[in-house]
C-alpha cells in the first residue's frame, strides 16, 4: 500500500483551549482530504498522547491565553511539542499554538514595544523562501496582543510591519503561523461579538472592518490555506504550491 494511502487513515490530533472552539474551516479541509479528526482539549483536562504513532500529524489552535501563562495546561502543550518535533511528525502551530512552538524552540513571546495589536485584516508579505514553497495573500487575518521571535535555526517565511514574524518552518514538517486561515463566515461573528472589548487596542479595527475585509480577502486565504495543509500533510517529495493547488 502507498504510503500516503496508510498515512491517510491515521487521525489528526486537534489542539483546542475553550469548550466552544472549533477546527473550523482546517477541520473542513483535513476531512475532504479524508483525514480523520482526534480532538482534545488540554485546558479542559483531556490527556495528550506519549508518542503520535498512530497520528499523521499534529495542529494547536489558538486561544484567549497567553504562551507566557503558568496554567499547567499551557506548560504541558509547550513541552509535549518536543513529540513531534523528536518524532519529525507534521506539525502547524496557529496563532498560540505557533507562539508555543517557538517557546519550546527557546524562542521569546512578549507584546509589541509599542503596544501595538494586530485585530483584523493587515498585510502580509512572503520572503524569498516562503515564495518558493507556495503563493501567499496579500491579506491575513490577525487577533493577537503577543508576538514571537523567530527561534533560532528556523526559517522566516512570511514577514509583516507590526509584527514581522508572520510566519516560519523549523526543519521540514514544524511550521508556525501568527495569523488565521482556520475562521468561517459563522467563526468571525462570534470572535467580533465576544472580542468587541479589544477592538479600542491600539492597532486593532472595529468589527465592521472585519467583517468587510472578509468579503475582500477571504478567498485567497482560504486558498493558501487549502495549500498550506496539502503541503504539510500531503506533500509527496516536493513540488511548488501554487493558488489552485496544484503542484509544479
Amino acid at each position: 500500500m502507498p504510503q500516503g494511502a496508510s498515512d491517510a487513515k491515521r487521525p489528526i490530533l486537534i489542539i483546542l483551549h475553550q469548550e466552544r472552539s472549533s477546527a473550523g474551516r482546517v477541520g473542513h479541509i483535513l476531512e475532504k482530504m479524508g483525514f480523520s479528526l482526534d480532538i482534545r482539549r488540554p485546558a479542559l483536562g483531556d490527556d495528550l498522547p506519549p508518542t503520535l504513532e498512530g497520528h499523521m500529524g499534529t495542529i494547536i489552535f489558538g486561544g484567549p491565553m497567553s504562551a507566557n501563562d503558568e496554567e499547567e495546561f499551557v506548560r504541558r502543550e509547550i513541552d509535549w511539542l518536543s513529540v513531534p518535533l523528536l518524532e519529525n511528525k507534521p506539525y502547524l502551530g496557529i496563532c498560540l499554538g505557533a507562539q508555543m512552538l517557538a517557546r519550546n524552540l527557546g524562542g521569546k513571546v512578549e507584546p509589541h514595544h509599542e503596544g501595538m495589536t494586530e485585530i483584523g485584516w493587515y498585510p502580509l508579505r512572503a520572503t524569498e523562501a516562503g515564495s518558493a514553497l507556495m503563493d501567499w495573500p496579500a491579506m491575513v487575518y490577525h487577533f493577537h496582543r503577543e508576538g514571537f521571535d523567530l527561534p533560532k535555526g528556523a526559517e522566516l517565511l512570511a514577514t509583516g510591519d507590526t509584527y514581522p514574524n508572520q510566519a516560519f518552518r523549523y526543519g521540514e514538517n514544524a511550521w508556525g503561523i501568527q495569523f488565521h486561515g482556520e475562521l468561517t463566515r459563522a467563526m468571525m461573528h462570534r470572535w467580533v461579538v465576544h472580542g468587541a472589548h479589544r477592538f479600542v487596542l491600539p492597532g486593532a479595527q472595529l468589527g465592521k472592518a472585519h467583517l468587510e475585509g472578509r468579503m475582500l480577502h477571504d478567498h485567497p486565504l482560504r486558498t493558501w490555506m487549502e495549500n498550506l495543509l496539502e503541503l504539510i500533510f500531503l506533500k509527496n517529495g516536493g513540488g511548488r504550491i501554487n493558488r489552485t493547488g496544484l503542484q509544479s
